[in-house]
């Protein structure tokens, strides 16, 4: 190991990581570690509202980052390369367990229907034709579409909200959801009008 000073916690964040890239010192990355656990831990807390979720993606972050901390470069502070990293990881997480969340709750809707005496048998059947065309027509648009749609309509997430997780303005939001509403209605009808 190259000669350290001796106040190594009083270092910037560069300067330990770029020693801990020419060195591959453990107590270096711990640093690290120690000075942003509790914030990448509130930052995953606010996409899981779970603790031990939120732990878990943290070390996933951590892990993460032990492997591609040597393609940090300086171009901006550590601290923000290292949120980008955070959201980025915390979003993608989060895409994916609403997708596959939703997906079951299209699964289970029939089973919902059935618990629930108010709807005629007749009603039953046009309703359980609907949703399969609304599955189908879920397929047809893009990952990205199903999940904005899923995050505002089923999540009631609002524009703002939409807008920090997809990092764009409002106006985008808006013109988004536009476009997959306009997408889904469409392959709704189509699927309407293909089978009828």
């Amino acid at each position: 190991m190259k000669n350290l000073p001796k106040k190594i916690n009083t270092l910037s964040d560069e300067a330990i990581i770029g020693s801990y890239v020419a060195t591959l010192d453990a107590s270096l990355f711990t640093i690290i570690y120690d000075r942003y656990n509790a914030f990448i831990y509130n930052k995953c807390l606010s996409f899981s509202k779970n603790n031990i979720e939120a732990q878990d993606l943290c070390q996933d972050i951590f892990l993460k980052l032990l492997l591609k901390i040597s393609s940090f470069n300086g171009n901006s502070k550590f601290s923000t390369w290292l949120y980008a990293l955070t959201f980025n990881h915390c979003v993608n997480h989060h895409k994916r367990n609403k997708y596959n969340n939703f997906k079951s709750n299209l699964d289970s809707i029939d089973q919902l229907i059935d618990k629930d005496s108010f709807f005629s048998k007749e009603e039953e059947v046009i309703l359980s034709n609907k949703l399969e065309k609304l599955k189908v027509a879920m397929n047809q648009i893009s990952r990205i579409e199903q999940d904005l749609l899923i995050n505002k309509y089923l999540n009631f997430k609002s524009i703002k909200e939409l807008g920090v997780i997809y990092n764009l303005r409002d106006s985008a939001v808006k013109m988004r959801i536009k476009r997959a509403k306009d997408k889904l209605v469409s392959a709704y009808k189509s699927n309407c009008t293909g089978t009828s």
